[in-house]
């Protein structure tokens, strides 16, 4: 039952993902708003816009079921926004697929096709791994982005451990984590 409901909620996922890539993002003026309330420098807008709209549409997500919960902390919700930023470097829908599916069924698979000998810049890879490679990498990439364009730096700490397996919760810092990741599964 747990796997038909796994199943139903990420063919979810796609549909929405392909709407988004197909008409944009809804109630663009309205967003807009909450992007430049949440990042409020060009550099850090500018980092917003170079995600695909499946990704700008996650992230609004991810900050509005947060905004929704009471968290109103502006590095949460830079790194509700900006978490997946580093997937714009290429990430096709096949490949997220095919990366959810191995994620489930073949992890160590996953972890051979992602491995990337420098993962600053994912330099050397074939064209046909790097996407996973995008994948494992994204977290430490995005981070250092949202570093040069000078946001919070809780959320850069928040981006770079957003995948991280959280065991415990021992301060603030892994509380936030842990919404964060609840929030990111949900949408």
């Amino acid at each position: 039952m747990q796997e038909l409901n796994l199943i139903i909620y990420r063919s979810y996922q796609f549909f929405v993902a392909l709407k988004a890539w197909l008409f944009g993002l809804n109630n663009a003026t309205d967003q807009a708003s909450v992007i430049n309330t949440i990042l409020p420098l060009p550099a850090q807008t500018a980092l917003f816009k170079r995600m695909s709209p499946n990704d700008q549409r996650h992230a609004l997500a991810v900050a509005q079921t947060l905004r929704q919960a009471g968290y109103h902390n502006i590095a949460l919700l830079q790194a509700a926004l900006l978490h997946d930023v580093a997937k714009s470097l290429g990430q096709p829908i096949i490949y997220r697929v095919l990366i959810v599916l191995l994620e489930a069924i073949a992890p160590t698979v996953l972890a051979w096709l992602s491995f990337a000998p420098d993962q600053a810049n994912l330099a050397g890879i074939s064209w046909w791994s790097r996407p996973f490679a995008i994948h494992a990498h994204h977290p430490t990439i995005g981070a250092a982005w949202a570093k040069a364009a000078q946001c919070e730096p809780l959320a850069i700490r928040l981006i770079i451990r957003h995948q991280e397996k959280l065991r415990a919760i021992f301060n603030e810092e892994d509380h936030l984590l842990a919404v964060l990741q609840w929030a990111d599964n949900l949408n």
